[in-house]
Parts: C-alpha cells; structure tokens; sequence
C-alpha cells in the first residue's frame, strides 16, 4: 500500500514538474508579448532594438546573450560615427544630418570599407545574404538578428531590422516596407523623396523591380499591403508575428491561443498587414487539421458534422477569402529567390539612378 502511494506521489510530482517548465518556458513568450504590447500602449519607452531581443529571447528561453549582441551593435555604430566624422555626402539639403547617416549605416552594412588598425589598413568586410535556408524551415533562428551578427550572414528579415536598429541608434527614422516574402528599407529625404534600399544585395532599386516579381496586386498596394512604408507602431506590430511564428516552431502542437493572440494584437495595429492575417487564418487551419487528425481521417466533410471543425474550416475560408480581396498573392519560394538574383543580374535595368547624384565628397 505505501509502495503504491510513493508511486502516485512521484507521478504526481513528475507531472507538476513538467507542467512547470512547460509554464516556465511559455512565460518567455507572455513577457516578450507583453513588452511589445506595453511599447505600443505607451507603458514602456519605444524601442524597436529592445522589441527584437524580445522576440529572440523568448525562442532562446531567457538565454539570449544581449549583452554581447550590445556590443556588437555598439561597434557598428561607432563605425557609422567615425563615418560619419571622416566623410560627408555632396548634399546640402535641410536633412543632410539624417542623410549622411543613411549613407554611413549603408557602407557600414553593404560595402567593403577601408579600416586603419594599428597603423595597417584593411578592408571591413560588409554582411552579406545567406542562401542556405533563407526562410528558417530547417532553424527558425536563421532569421535572426542575434544570428547576423554572430556570422555576417542574414537575409531578408534580419538584414533590414539591424539596419532600423542601426539608424534608431543613430537617432534617425528608418520605415520597414513588404513586399512578397520580403522586407526591404524605404526612406524619404527632401531631395528624391521615397527611395528603396535592397539591403540583400546592397542597391537602391527602383519600385519597377518590386512590380517585376508579378505577385504585387494593384489592390495590394492600394491597400497597404505591399511597398508601404511602416511607421514604429507597424514594425512593432511585424515583430507580434514574429513572436507568434516562433511560438509555433516551439510548440508546433500548441492550442493557438497565443499565436492568435499575437496575429489579433498586430491586426488591431495594421488590419491590412498580411503577415498577421495569414498567421490567423493558418492557425485556424492547423487547429482544423489537428481534429481531421483525431478522427483519423482526409475527408473534410466527414468531421464538418462536428461543431468545432465546422466553426474552424468556415473562420479559415473566410479569412482566406478576406487575405486574397485585399490583393495579397503569395510566390513560390524558387521564384522569390530568382527574383531577388535578378536585382543583381539586372542592375542597369531596376537601380534607382537619382541616387547616383547624391555623391560622396
């Protein structure tokens, strides 16, 4: 009899353990959350830096390293002032300040750039695009900040939030835009007003390159969905999804409460904002397939008599239906990354010329 007891009393606490580091990693998640959600209420200092350590933290379990990634960033940016300190533009327009700072987080970035070190000069060796697993499928922290600068290497999520990261060091605005699995840099200055900068390859292209993909529906851009230029509020609102996504690839199995409650929260901030729509509607899919799968069956109408399923798959068409009215059209993932190549292999082609008068002095 006491032998039993001891049993169930080790089960029980097995059990309670493993609910608990089950709660303890979540809370990550709820922190990360509620720091976003705290910056967006005006509770808590904006920052979009201490957003994305936010969301990586939460995928790392507490362990991410800020410190060093501090410092890392903190070298950047002095690389950027002593630019800034040692070389000017032929720009002479109100925002010249903000401008040469563009330039300076861009060499820093995109260019090889001379460097004395002890009385020797070499060549800074610029971040450059990683093609290896460019949409995180095989690790969700290939597209990771913390991850570009550990290697040089990153893609078309972390290259543009390390330059934002950059400028708001820098103390100047830098506006995320989207465009078909992709997130590129927009800036106004007085000069040109709005230009691009393609920071997977390191050009200004022009709007006809994002065009040429063929994915970008006129309702699309109308809408905001596409080629907009986000403000704070709506790159925060991206690094919700963000959050949600990583939640995913941590508990693909969960129940989709906090990947809604991510997708929901962003929706509030930017209802057109795709990403955050088809986080929703693809979790409402999951969840309807999750009950095709206790039933064990493929045949969609066979569970539709069950009221759950029958709310899920009409919530997902409906959502589905809403995504692809406001414009937004998906490219195969082989295409995308042909139509990145081709901003190199057509340069004269999609470059934005008027940049060319903006030169270093």
């Amino acid at each position: 009899m006491k032998s039993k007891m001891n049993f169930k009393i080790t089960v029980l606490v097995l059990i309670l353990f493993c609910t608990g580091i089950k709660s303890q990693s979540n809370r990550f998640y709820s922190d990360a959350f509620q720091n976003i959600d705290n910056m967006l209420n005006n509770k808590q200092k904006y920052s979009f830096k201490e957003g994305v350590y936010s969301v990586e933290n939460a995928y790392y379990q507490g362990k991410l390293d800020t410190v060093e990634l501090n410092g890392k960033i903190r070298f950047l940016k002095n690389f950027c002032l002593t630019l800034l300190k040692n070389r000017q533009l032929n720009y002479s327009e109100k925002d010249e300040n903000k401008v040469n700072r563009y330039a300076a987080i861009y060499s820093v970035m995109c260019e090889a750039t001379p460097v004395i070190v002890n009385n020797d000069t070499i060549k800074y060796k610029p971040f450059t695009y990683d093609f290896d697993d460019v949409f995180g499928h095989q690790e969700q922290s290939n597209l990771f900040v913390s991850k570009l600068l550990d290697t040089q290497k990153g893609n078309c999520n972390s290259l543009p939030y390390l330059y934002k990261i950059l400028a708001e060091e820098l103390g100047v605005e830098a506006n995320l835009a989207l465009a078909p699995n992709h997130i590129y840099i927009k800036h106004h200055i007085k000069s040109l007003g709005w230009y691009n900068t393609e920071l997977t390859s390191g050009i200004f292209p022009q709007d006809s390159w994002l065009m040429a993909s063929g994915f970008i529906h006129l309702d699309a851009i109308q809408n905001g969905v596409f080629m907009k230029a986000l403000n704070n509020r709506e790159s925060l609102a991206l690094l919700l999804i963000d959050l949600g996504n990583n939640y995913n690839k941590s508990y693909p199995d969960n129940d989709g409460r906090f990947p809604i409650k991510c997708a929901e929260r962003a929706i509030q901030i930017d209802p057109y904002l795709a990403n955050a729509l088809l986080l929703q509607a693809e979790t409402h899919k999951r969840l309807f397939q999750q009950i095709m799968k206790v039933h064990n069956t493929k045949d969609i109408q066979s569970v539709l008599s069950d009221p759950k399923a029958k709310e899920l798959f009409d919530r997902m068409n409906k959502e589905y239906a809403h995504i692809h009215k406001i414009g937004y059209r998906s490219m195969p993932e082989g295409m995308y990354l042909d139509w990145l190549v081709s901003l190199k292999t057509e340069r004269a082609k999609y470059e934005d010329t008027r940049l060319n008068k903006v030169p270093d002095s």
